[in-house]
């Protein structure tokens, strides 16, 4: 039990060294309903400071709800969601966006910001009204451009870049906010092989050298069992299994959740990590050798 009676969650260590990961963002029991429809039914996750996990699960299972609810843009139905301890709807709005950050899936600018003028807006929890923007300010958005290697797009439109360049400064304008915690929902939607890669090795390198804690919803299962450390699975509003990308990605549980028949091997050069292949409903679908 912890100081305050509250359970120990998970721990790593041998029997004598017994190290207690310490929880940043998590939520019991979550309950969440659309229009009377339930989308989460009696949620449980706790995500480690510092750790690295992608949120799995066909379309319609409850991803991009949990993370707007981890955000605190969406308020459970039931259950507590907690920050660093303490109950996130007693915290302050201003306070929440200083700490945890939230990619979107798509982003519409109804206007002509340029890129820096975005990754600006990125530091608006920490403006002090009437003052403007502090050396500290200009500070942090200057290194969240070079974070993101987009510092010579910083006078570019952004609705006249490239689709991983968007991507890319979206992450930037999050960065800006000096968060503990980054929230990304599909960070590789719409974008050719080239630049998934490109993104999801800056949120490695941001979580390894960084200690940013991240949680991103994927539906890419290899990219998924490639670049984050454990996975979880979220089916019908339930997570059914956490854990790493081996224990998570079997044949019959791909199976059973996505509805698709599946192969599941060794990735090539990485043994320990699982490659998901697709397997046709029938040969005469294959086209011919």
């Amino acid at each position: 039990m912890t100081a305050d009676g509250r359970p120990l969650r998970r721990t790593v260590g041998c029997p004598r060294t017994v190290v207690v990961m310490s929880e940043l963002l998590s939520v019991s029991q979550i309950e969440f309903a659309y229009n009377g429809h339930a989308v989460l039914r009696g949620i449980d996750l706790a995500l480690e400071r510092g750790g690295l996990v992608a949120l799995l699960g066909p379309n319609g299972s409850g991803k991009t709800t949990l993370l707007k609810i981890l955000n605190g843009i969406l308020a459970p139905r039931t259950g507590r969601v907690e920050f660093d301890g303490k109950n996130l709807g007693a915290i302050a709005r201003k306070e929440i966006a200083r700490r945890i950050a939230l990619v979107p899936q798509e982003l519409n600018v109804p206007f002509a910001f340029t890129v820096r003028e975005m990754v600006l807006l990125g530091r608006t929890p920490h403006i002090r009204p009437l003052f403007g923007e502090s050396t500290r300010d200009h500070q942090a958005i200057d290194r969240a451009l070079e974070l993101t290697t987009t510092s010579a797009l910083a006078h570019r439109v952004f609705g006249d870049l490239s689709g991983g360049e968007r991507q890319r400064v979206v992450i930037a304008m999050a960065l800006a906010q000096e968060p503990q915690v980054l929230l990304l929902d599909e960070p590789t939607v719409h974008l050719d092989i080239n630049h998934q890669i490109e993104i999801l090795e800056l949120v490695r390198q941001l979580n390894r050298e960084r200690g940013l804690t991240v949680l991103a919803t994927m539906h890419d299962l290899n990219l998924a069992a490639l670049y984050f450390d454990r996975l979880m699975l979220l089916n019908e509003g339930h997570i059914i299994i956490e854990g790493t990308p081996r224990e998570v990605l079997s044949a019959e549980r791909v199976q059973a959740v996505f509805g698709a028949e599946v192969l599941v091997q060794a990735h090539p050069q990485h043994a320990n990590i699982p490659q998901v292949v697709l397997m046709p409903m029938r040969a005469s679908s294959l086209p011919l050798a």
